[in-house]
């Protein structure tokens, strides 16, 4: 393949032809899936956008030269209430849906990425990394929690086009008392005895969901990489949170080169999510739907724009894939 790749960069918001660090040792990091609930399509949509990226990247750079990392986000406070919900152990709940998630990805004819670390593997990897965000001044304890003082980090809301003063009065600012500033964010919270947690030097406890892609991306592509790719709803303030870790834990100007964003799926344009209460499981489609024609369908536009999903389109794409066959 000779042909140049072209990406649209949301760090600057233009397409840029795609360039790598090393051609030998591409490295690319995709945000993967929080193992509280079952894969809806707006969470496939994702997997098979970067799945094709990484098809792409091989096919031009050659199979052993392209590193895939996607993370599984094993703790987290909505994996804690799901399992409340359910009357099941985090365990068995986190094991039940990512075995769910790694069938979804097979019936989508999605490649297994080079490494798909889970959190709870790693959390050594993350004390070390907010320990040495305190250690710069870039963190702080306060009542056995950790924060990040967004302040501190000069560069910070150029991904998002967001200033901090907006950040302020914006509504995914979490609230506490703890914080010196509203717009600090967790890096290390306590547990409570019914809930996870491990040793650290602020007492026993969990991470924080932003600091856990800074860690692993780290351990497996090093302080700077290529790309990162995840879901446009993931670009603030997760994607912006990790650049500020990052940066300041490494001692780095950047995070990766291309950050790369898919668009929602919507129904009636209304963004898909739980929390709408319009998804569709992936695994509703198992019995009567070729998974070649879902994939075809979720990137029957492209990657950035958001994708309306309605029957039209499905039937659209099964009848696609079934010309296909046809013609051989």
């Amino acid at each position: 393949m000779n042909k140049d790749i072209f990406l649209t960069n949301s760090y600057g918001g233009k397409k840029e032809k795609f360039q790598p660090i090393d051609e030998n040792n591409i490295k690319m990091y995709v945000c993967g899936p929080t193992v509280y609930d079952d894969p809806h399509i707006g969470n496939a949509r994702p997997l098979v956008v970067f799945d094709l990226l990484f098809k792409v990247l091989k096919c031009k750079y050659g199979n052993d030269k392209v590193t895939y990392v996607r993370n599984i986000t094993d703790v987290d406070d909505k994996i804690i209430q799901s399992a409340k919900d359910k009357k099941i152990s985090i365990k068995d709940l986190t094991t039940k849906i990512n075995n769910n998630f790694q069938e979804d990805c097979n019936y989508l004819i999605c490649e297994k990425p080079s490494f798909q670390p889970k959190a709870t593997e790693n959390i050594k990897e993350m004390i070390e990394m907010i320990s040495i965000l305190v250690e710069k001044g870039f963190a702080y304890e306060s009542n056995n929690h950790i924060y990040f003082e967004v302040k501190r980090f000069k560069d910070y809301g150029k991904l998002s086009n967001k200033k901090i003063d907006d950040l302020i009065s914006g509504s995914r600012v979490e609230v506490s008392s703890n914080k010196k500033n509203a717009e600090d964010f967790v890096l290390w919270k306590p547990s409570n005895e019914d809930e996870p947690s491990w040793t650290s030097p602020w007492g026993r406890g969990r991470p924080g969901w932003h600091l856990e892609c800074s860690a692993m991306s780290k351990k497996y592509l090093g302080d700077k990489f290529d790309i990162h790719g995840g879901g446009r709803d993931l670009l603030f303030p997760h994607h912006e949170n990790e650049i500020a870790q990052s940066c300041c834990a490494n001692g780095t100007e950047a995070f990766c080169n291309y950050w790369v964003h898919n668009g929602f799926i919507t129904q009636e344009n209304e963004k898909m999510s739980k929390s709408q209460g319009n998804i569709l499981k992936i695994s509703d489609f198992k019995e009567n739907v070729n998974g070649q024609a879902l994939r075809l369908a979720l990137i029957s536009a492209h990657y950035k724009q958001p994708l309306d999903w309605n029957d039209k389109l499905l039937k659209e794409s099964e009848k696609t894939i079934d010309k296909w066959y046809n013609s051989y």
